[in-house]
């Protein structure tokens, strides 16, 4: 069965400090998609962030760029296989410099942390009991 993919383009101000955040993450970079423009971060098989610097970014779209640092332009929420992956990811991206922005939501069932990287770009970073999700 075909798996679909999703990139998600991300405008950065420093590439290099973007992809030594994400590769501090765990991640890592696939060098065929990047170069001094853009850098190809490898999430799992069907995610991928694409991290652009801001002229680069600015070819694919005729619209402002967003400052994330003060606009949301969008959240990107990860799922985790247990509360101490949540738990790792986020110190993780405290660790790499990222910022924790937001509350842990312990719900019982659900579990998340949010955080910021460099340029304010949040991703959410969730796990779910599975047997909550069957019902």
């Amino acid at each position: 069965m075909y798996q679909q993919m999703i990139f998600v383009n991300l405008p950065v101000n420093d590439l290099d400090a973007s992809k030594k955040f994400f590769t501090e993450l765990g991640y890592t970079i696939n060098p065929q998609f990047s170069n001094e423009q853009a850098a190809s971060v490898v999430i799992s098989d069907t995610i991928v962030a694409m991290l652009l610097t801001k002229p680069f970014y600015a070819t694919f779209t005729k619209k402002e760029i967003a400052d994330a640092t003060k606009t949301s332009e969008v959240l990107v929420c990860l799922s985790a296989q247990s509360r101490a992956e949540v738990d790792e990811l986020v110190g993780k991206a405290v660790a790499a410099g990222g910022t924790e922005t937001g509350p842990t939501q312990d719900h019982g069932f659900m579990y998340g942390r949010v955080f910021d990287d460099l340029d304010g770009h949040t991703w959410e970073v969730m796990w779910m009991d599975p047997a909550a999700v069957q019902g």
